[in-house]
């Protein structure tokens, strides 16, 4: 597990039946691209978050494959269509097999 990675969204809590949200996402994260060399002349190793997902029950909202190129700190804002209550679930891959995950709580009403 890359060390300091914190996952942060914004959506609403309320939203109307079929009302479309914004959502603000973004992984603290250093994004080596394995392209660089440290003081030593040593290649860095790559540390990517490598694939964002965002779920809204059963049904998938976002998948995104990340690269090498993607800065520090990826930020995604896209919208989602909230049919009903429901869970947000986010969840960001990295590189070294850890899973990073985040859920919202939208209520309809």
């Amino acid at each position: 597990m890359a060390d300091g990675v914190k996952p942060r969204v914004k959506a609403p809590k309320k939203a109307d039946a079929g009302e479309v949200v914004t959502i603000k996402c973004l992984i603290s994260h250093k994004m080596e691209s394995g392209q660089r060399k440290d003081k030593d002349g040593n290649v860095i190793p790559r540390s990517i978050i490598n694939r964002f997902t965002c779920d809204f029950g059963d049904q998938n909202v976002v998948d995104v494959t990340l690269a090498p190129a993607i800065s520090t700190n990826p930020y995604f804002e896209f919208e989602a269509k909230i049919p009903e209550s429901g869970d947000l679930k986010f969840t960001w891959y990295d590189d070294d097999g850890s899973v990073y995950e985040d859920s919202k709580t939208v209520k309809v009403g």
